[in-house]
């Protein structure tokens, strides 16, 4: 498992905690099977978006695309203490077509 994906993973297990939900309590609220969160939490198998999206809005998150000429401004509103986070996903490696 990459780190970006432990990093997505622990966020939504956070979110979870944060709002005291159970696996079960978290899938009536989604629509996600209780038995798939349990094996998204424990790394054991792709997130896919249309899970991920539903899980987010559940727990009251947002998923965002930032471009990446934006990020540091994003950064720096979202986190004012100047500890930067890293985001959970990055197009470094993908050339634009400009």
């Amino acid at each position: 498992m990459s780190y970006l994906t432990e990093y997505i993973i622990d966020n939504l297990k956070k979110a979870r905690a944060k709002k005291a939900l159970s696996q079960r309590s978290l899938s009536t609220l989604s629509g996600v099977p209780q038995g798939h969160i349990s094996l998204i939490e424990r790394g054991q198998v792709d997130i896919q978006v249309s899970s991920l999206i539903k899980l987010a809005r559940a727990l009251d998150v947002e998923l965002v695309l930032v471009p990446k000429q934006q990020l540091d401004a994003v950064n720096a509103i979202a986190y004012p203490d100047g500890k930067t986070h890293m985001p959970a996903y990055r197009l470094d490696e993908v050339e634009d077509d400009e």
